[in-house]
């Protein structure tokens, strides 16, 4: 499997957009996470179309004859990913379940999302299991900008709360891409737009990803909620002004379904989430941090 970005962009639904018709199915096997985003509600739940959301954790163990009733069932269904609903290198689990994809499916494209706290010192293991695409979460280059968008990071062990701990994941965040790109892993970077706190933002962050190795870049608007419900979320002016600014440095992709850590199917298309995961109403948890 090729995964160079204009290969990608014919067989994955986050590079080609609306140009094909490529299905992924998100594997939720990650529980916890490592940092404290304020606008993040992680849960468990049937109903709500956000990231973050899931309607069970799976085992390893599960995700083979997971992936064998999704595809019997949607065989349009390129993308095995992982995006949660916590971060996927904050445990072995998102790693040893594509090292099953990559022995039991070796034709899927192996797509996975972090965070990256941990992703510089864990890239080596990214690019051995044989990841396809990376996706990395960075909200600011900036640690006071940061700080406001996330508070604290468990680092090691150690909760590490503010700038301090921005820096780190910022410093760990880029020296992580550089690593992965320079090894022809492409990269895609999200970025939550908040305008009150990163909309200024924007030029820096896409400039400083690209120049580290991203390919594409992924704005995504606010959902107002967890600490940050009083703001407001971008209009569609501020999100098209920001995608603007950001295609001066990267493609910027601009198709984004917000899907859950749980989807499966063909973005905007179809879903088979409920057929495969067993989902029922109204079955809601929430998630601590750490």
């Amino acid at each position: 499997m090729s995964n160079r970005y204009k290969d990608l962009q014919n067989s994955h639904p986050c590079f080609g957009g609306q140009k094909n018709n490529a299905g992924r199915i998100h594997l939720p096997v990650s529980p916890g996470c490592n940092i404290a985003c304020r606008f993040c509600d992680r849960t468990i739940n049937d109903v709500e179309q956000r990231p973050g959301v899931t309607s069970k954790v799976l085992e390893v163990d599960e995700c083979g004859e997971i992936l064998k009733k999704a595809l019997a069932i949607c065989p349009d269904i390129k993308v095995a990913g992982i995006a949660g609903p916590g971060d996927t290198l904050a445990t072995d689990r998102a790693l040893d379940t594509f090292r099953l994809i990559k022995k039991e499916f070796p034709d899927l494209i192996k797509c996975m999302s972090t965070n990256g706290l941990l992703l510089n010192e864990r890239a080596d293991e990214v690019i051995d299991v044989g990841i396809d695409s990376l996706t990395v979460t960075v909200n600011a280059i900036d640690p006071k900008i940061e700080s406001k968008l996330n508070a604290y990071i468990i680092y090691h062990g150690e909760k590490i709360e503010g700038e301090e701990g921005a820096k780190i994941l910022i410093k760990n965040q880029l020296e992580g891409i550089r690593k992965v790109s320079s090894a022809g892993i492409t990269v895609k970077v999200n970025t939550v737009l908040v305008p009150e706190i990163n909309g200024d933002h924007i030029e820096d962050i896409a400039r400083a990803v690209s120049e580290a190795g991203a390919s594409i870049y992924n704005i995504i608007p606010l959902i107002p909620q967890h600490e940050l419900k009083n703001l407001q979320a971008p209009t569609c002016l501020e999100i098209d002004s920001a995608r603007t600014k950001a295609s001066k440095y990267i493609d910027v992709f601009r198709h984004c379904q917000r899907c859950r850590a749980d989807a499966v199917g063909v973005p905007g298309k179809s879903e088979y989430g409920d057929q495969i995961y067993q989902r029922r109403l109204n079955v809601r948890e929430t998630f601590s941090h750490g």
